[in-house]
């Protein structure tokens, strides 16, 4: 498989490239990665249909990618099992070479099938890798990156609506506190008050009736 290093050095300028892997063998290739370089490939596996007399994918292909080490005791860093087609991305912890392999499978039993149609047999193996950028993973994630930046700003500003709520609240509290302390406080000074215009009231009642009685008891 060192002899794809050629082809896969131009993948950043190339659209995609294809192979074929018969039944589910392992299709490796090698690739030398500086520390912190980011990987980001998009597959899709398709399977010979007779029928239609054409390549096409269906729900039982499934590939499994794998990326190791070889400069470690071919330490495995990335694992991936998807279905017929989708996207993986690593970056390379270590410098060093890497090995990133493919393994298909599918349901139909027909992965290692040769005809004179399909001269090749097994899956063909469509992969587009960018080696070293980050633009694809911004482009194809910024509908995802923006959905939720806005959600994260939209619980940002509902919980500052609720705490401008609690704040609100509780100066609502604050003022009723206020409001029903001095109402209580109006309402016993003037029950005082009253209290004392009663006493003086009946004060000056008996002793105007007192007055009353001793004159009646002198005349």
């Amino acid at each position: 498989m060192r002899s794809l290093l050629p082809f896969l050095s131009l993948l950043s300028i190339a659209n995609a490239l294809f192979f074929y892997i018969d039944g589910s063998s392992t299709k490796c290739f090698f690739e030398e990665l500086p520390k912190g370089t980011l990987v980001v490939g998009h597959y899709s596996g398709e399977e010979w249909d007779d029928r239609a007399g054409a390549w096409q994918q269906h729900h039982g292909i499934n590939i499994f990618i794998s990326v190791d080490e070889i400069f470690d005791n071919d330490h495995r860093v990335f694992t991936q099992k998807g279905s017929s087609s989708g996207k993986f991305h690593f970056s390379a912890a270590e410098s060093g070479d890497h090995k990133l392999c493919f393994t298909p499978s599918s349901t139909s039993g027909r992965s290692g099938w040769l005809s004179a149609s399909n001269p090749n047999g097994g899956i063909r193996l469509t992969l587009d890798l960018v080696i070293g950028e980050t633009n694809e993973i911004e482009s194809t994630d910024k509908d995802k990156l923006e959905t939720i930046s806005n959600r994260v700003k939209d619980l940002n500003a509902r919980l500052n609506d609720i705490k401008r709520e609690q704040v609100f609240q509780r100066e609502r509290e604050a003022e009723f506190r206020d409001q029903s302390e001095a109402t209580n406080s109006r309402v016993i000074r003037w029950m005082l008050i009253q209290l004392a215009a009663l006493g003086i009231t009946c004060a000056w009642q008996l002793s105007h009736l007192r007055s009353f009685f001793i004159k009646q008891k002198l005349t």
